[in-house]
């Protein structure tokens, strides 16, 4: 399918400075995209010059309101929500803390549904607009020593796919999309000892291919599925097969 005509994209990703959202910021950074970036820490490395930086903090739901209907541009063609929020380690529901637990909720759901009402009308406006969510394993597994991941990931999974229902295609395609397997990214570092070996993990740059095919088709081919990418850095439809669980029998010790 052709591309359909449209003017220059300018992007928002949320969670963009490190982990999957930095390899979709990357990627269409280096397409010539204006591309902006809303999170806590500022982007670093090799590409963090071509990223617009502003400062959210997901947790606080007024902030992250004011910040994201500020900061977001008026015109708009491509989003992209990567934030997520997780424990330190796994443990089981009766353990995870007030805190955790609503910070999980902060960012994983109501940063989602916040960065949705604060761009939409622009997307709607870019005829079509394309929303890409970062969703998880978790969505169709669950697991134990995880239920606030869980919880949280399906509601995001759940709201998605309400909000598509009630918006014409034409006007913003939703694409969601999911490693197949564990990423390499800080958050996952910081629940690993000093000498853990990452070489069978993917890296943030996997997603950059299918960055650069939703950038050019505007997600039209792919409107309304769930797209899990591979180590190969090809994609299939999760209808094709549901991705394999990253949980641990409850015997091995939490990570």
């Amino acid at each position: 399918m052709s591309a359909p005509p449209r003017e220059p994209a300018t992007a928002v990703v949320i969670g963009g400075s490190t982990g999957i959202g930095r390899g979709v910021a990357d990627a269409w950074a280096a397409r010539g995209i204006d591309t902006h970036v809303f999170s806590r820490s500022r982007p670093t490395g090799p590409g963090a010059d071509l990223l617009a930086w502003h400062p959210v903090d997901l947790r606080d739901g007024q902030q992250a309101q004011d910040s994201l209907r500020s900061g977001t541009p008026p015109r708009l063609g491509l989003v992209c929500y990567s934030a997520v929020s997780f424990t330190s380690r796994r443990e089981p529901f009766t353990e995870v803390r007030e805190s955790d637990w609503l910070d999980q909720f902060a960012v994983n759901v109501h940063g989602l549904a916040w960065t949705l009402k604060a761009t939409l009308p622009a997307l709607r406006a870019a005829r079509p607009g394309l929303f890409l969510h970062i969703s998880s394993e978790v969505v169709y597994n669950a697991g134990p020593n995880r239920s606030g991941y869980a919880a949280t990931k399906a509601a995001a999974d759940s709201l998605i796919r309400s909000v598509t229902q009630e918006t014409d295609p034409a006007e913003v395609t939703f694409v969601q999309a999911l490693p197949a397997g564990m990423v390499d990214t800080p958050g996952i570092r910081a629940r690993r000892p000093a000498d853990f070996d990452y070489g069978a993990y993917m890296t943030p740059a996997h997603f950059a291919p299918l960055a650069a095919e939703l950038d050019r088709t505007r997600g039209v081919p792919y409107a309304g599925e769930a797209l899990v990418v591979h180590e190969d850095r090809s994609w299939t439809s999760v209808h094709a097969g549901a991705p394999v669980s990253q949980s641990r029998p409850l015997a091995e010790s939490p990570a």
